[in-house]
């Protein structure tokens, strides 16, 4: 999806009362005051949520694999959607926190790796923790496969958990090639850095740049051993690096379309890393935030007024679809719009 066309002070000064009218509310977190820890329990409670999943509930999953010769793959490891349950559970009890779920096919057909033309699954998880806060994330997944809806829901969860810390670590990993079986499955799998583990990460072990020089010499074992460029070592050294990783992850939240389109319009660049000024960082972070927002704030709305009114709003601004939308005037026209049909 292509992002806006137009000079980088053009929008900028349009966006600004959107990311205003997407400003988190003074004492808008729908939680019982007597259920509100106090800044400390909430830090404690924070970097517990950090700390990584035992390495017994650890899987890898092939993303990639050689073509001809002996067949090799690149691993990548992630947790089952209950490593992330069960650590909810553990930290705030089965009381403390919820999760709901919205449900959508997207109007726009995508091309599947088998070729075939078809719709998506879009599934949005809202997940709150009473006394922390909310926060949502988008999964998706072709509608032909078997297991579609419950795929994109368990990669919803797992990226709202991210969004508190829980779990995010595992984008550090940019992946290691190993051998394969006749059935393209590990013959084995890499050892886990201490930093990776809890016993190491609660001695204070970080992915430093020597973490992420290791996991290089591991992705480029062979010429197809190629990582994905993400220097995670360095990113973990200074605020300013934090900064661009966080804007990494809003990609996940937000969607394509709008984190190229706010990439361009606001500081005029392509990738995060580009963007060298910290100020310029915070800028693009607070939009991306307020996109957030009103995403979620569109959520909200469509549970009232339906689909059939998001698509006659979207037809009046000429668009085809909600993942069309690439800047926060046009989300926050949307919103507007909807929130009045539900009030009428």
């Amino acid at each position: 999806m292509s992002p806006t066309n137009g000079h980088a002070s053009d929008p900028a000064n349009g966006s600004t009362n959107a990311v205003q009218q997407f400003a988190t509310p003074a004492g808008d977190t729908n939680i019982p005051t007597a259920l509100t820890p106090n800044a400390s329990k909430i830090k404690e409670l924070i970097a517990s949520l950090e700390v990584p999943f035992h390495p017994l509930v650890i899987e890898w999953r092939v993303t990639n694999t050689t073509k001809g010769g002996s067949p090799r793959g690149q691993v990548m490891p992630f947790a089952d959607q209950r490593a992330y349950t069960d650590r909810l559970n553990a930290l705030f009890t089965p009381a403390g926190w919820t999760r709901k779920y919205a449900i959508h096919t997207s109007a726009n057909f995508e091309r599947s790796k088998d070729h075939k033309i078809v719709a998506k699954v879009l599934v949005t998880c809202e997940l709150t923790i009473f006394g922390i806060g909310l926060h949502s994330a988008t999964g998706e997944e072709f509608a032909d496969g078997e297991n579609a809806g419950t795929s994109a829901e368990a990669q919803a969860f797992k990226r709202a958990c991210a969004c508190f810390g829980l779990g995010r670590y595992l984008y550090y990993f940019t992946g290691a090639w190993v051998d394969l079986d006749e059935r393209k499955r590990p013959k084995s799998v890499p050892k886990l850095a201490d930093w990776a583990t809890p016993e190491g990460w609660r001695q204070g072990l970080r992915p430093n740049a020597a973490a992420a020089s290791r996991l290089s010499e591991q992705t480029t074992a062979d010429d197809n051993g190629n990582g994905d460029g993400h220097d995670c070592g360095n990113w973990a050294n200074n605020k300013g690096a934090s900064l661009v990783r966080e804007i990494g992850l809003m990609e996940r939240s937000i969607g394509k379309c709008m984190y190229r389109g706010l990439l361009k319009t606001v500081a005029r660049a392509w990738n995060p890393k580009d963007i060298r000024d910290p100020a310029m960082q915070q800028k693009v972070l607070a939009h991306m935030q307020a996109a957030e927002r009103g995403f979620r704030r569109l959520d909200a709305a469509l549970d009232r007024v339906g689909r059939e009114q998001l698509i006659q709003t979207l037809r009046s601004l000429k668009l085809e679809s909600i993942d069309r939308v690439d800047n926060l005037q046009t989300l926050r026209d949307i919103v507007l719009a909807l929130e009045a049909a539900a009030q009428g």
